[in-house]
This record gives structure tokens, sequence and C-alpha cells, in this order.
């Protein structure tokens, strides 16, 4: 499998929003009405998709677009707190230098992405897809294929949720897990990626022949194995 094409998610992928979030996260739950959370929900909410989120947090699918405009509202308040995970920028580089094209597909907003990763580096992107998406994840990476002229084939959706896997599985394209984000790595190993990423450093594993590439964990060595099994198939 040859990858033209890397996309990635930004919050939990990218930047490091966990702080922002999770101190933002009651004072939504008062404004918009659904449970506050305790730090003893967090373990458990961290192996959940959005959808069990949703239910856990008593708050109603219409209420959500609300919720994420205020989120984001608090987020770009603070947008100077938030960094990116340490390596990425580099890695982010490396891929560019050794030809493969870079994405970004997120809810979160086109000045915050620049904000957080720099103009420079974000004006050498081939497609930035961001804010709210009236038809889902799946939807935003299927715009970015067109708008690229990328096979799904040729591409791999990198991100930390289960709903990032969902959103590539049901387009065809290669899903990437990392797991320095929300979702627990475990969790997201059940979702049969094509390749996960233990540190940002491990993202080299896209461009090195396959005999150089080395997963930086156990837990991450099966599905690169896997990939590479179909290469050869």
């Amino acid at each position: 499998m040859t990858i033209k094409l890397a996309i990635f998610d930004f919050d939990g992928t990218l930047a490091n929003t966990f702080t922002v979030f999770g101190e933002s996260l009651n004072t939504l739950a008062v404004k918009h009405r659904f449970r506050q959370v305790t730090p003893e929900d967090e373990p458990q909410m961290r192996s959940m998709s959005a959808a069990e989120i949703l239910r856990e947090l008593r708050l109603p699918l219409w209420r959500v677009p609300a919720v994420l405009s205020d989120y984001r509202k608090m987020l770009h308040r603070r947008i100077g707190e938030v960094q990116p995970f340490a390596g990425t920028v580099a890695a982010l580089e490396a891929l560019l230098e050794h030809g493969v094209a870079l994405a970004v597909a997120t809810s979160n907003t086109a000045d915050n992405v620049n904000a957080v990763l720099g103009p420079e580096l974000v004006a050498r992107f081939a497609a930035l897809e961001c804010g709210s998406a009236l038809f889902g994840k799946s939807h935003r990476l299927r715009h970015i294929l067109r708008q690229t002229g990328t096979d799904a084939a040729d591409a791999i959706y990198i991100g930390d949720e289960l709903r990032d896997a969902e959103a590539a599985q049901r387009i065809g394209v290669a899903f990437g897990a990392v797991a320095w984000g929300y979702t627990h790595f475990d969790a997201l190993l059940l979702t049969n990626p094509a390749m996960a990423f233990a540190v940002p450093a491990d993202l080299s594993m896209l461009y090195e022949p396959a005999s150089e590439a080395r997963p930086a964990s156990r837990s991450a060595a099966e599905p690169v194995a896997l990939l590479r099994r179909r290469d050869t198939n």
C-alpha cells in the first residue's frame, strides 16, 4: 500500500485540547442541561463511541450543534494554551518532505488549526475541511478526496476516536489509529485499523519501506503487520 494522502483529525490527534475541553465540559453542561462529569467518569468514557458518550451525558442529539458552537468559541478564546502534541509538527514536515500530501478534516475552525500548527505549515496542506458538517465526517473525507483527486485506496485517515474509524470505513479509506488521543488505544485497535501509531514519530511508517518501518509498541505491531500482508497478496 502506497500512501499518497494522509488526512488527519485535529483535536486529540494533532492538537492537545484535553485541558481546555475538560475544563469547559461542565460549564457547557450547566448551560445546556446535560450531566456533568467527574474524574471517575473519564476512563469509561474514553472507551465509548460518540453515541455512547451522548447517552452517558444524557445529551440529546438536537442539542449537540449548539454545544459544539459554544465549545468552539470557548476554545478560540483559549487557543493560546493549546499546543500540538510533541513531535507532531516534525512528523508532518517529514511526511511532506517524503512526498506525502497532507489534509485536515475537523469540526474545529480554520483559524484554530492555523493558530496551533502555524500558518506556514498549514499553507502546505493539500486540503483543509473545517467547521460543522451537515452530513458528518465521512462527507468531509469524500470532499477531500475529490478536491485532491486522490483515490480512496491511496489515502489514509488518521484519528483518535471511534467515529474517525467509522467514517474512514464508511467510504473505503484506510484508518490509522493514534495512541496519544482521547479514545483508549485498545478500544481503537478493536476497529482493526490498517495502521497504528504509538508515538508521532511512528508516522514515518507512512513513507518508510516495510522492512524499515518499526512499530513502537507491541500493540501497534499487529495492525501494521496486517497492512504489510495485504501489500504482498
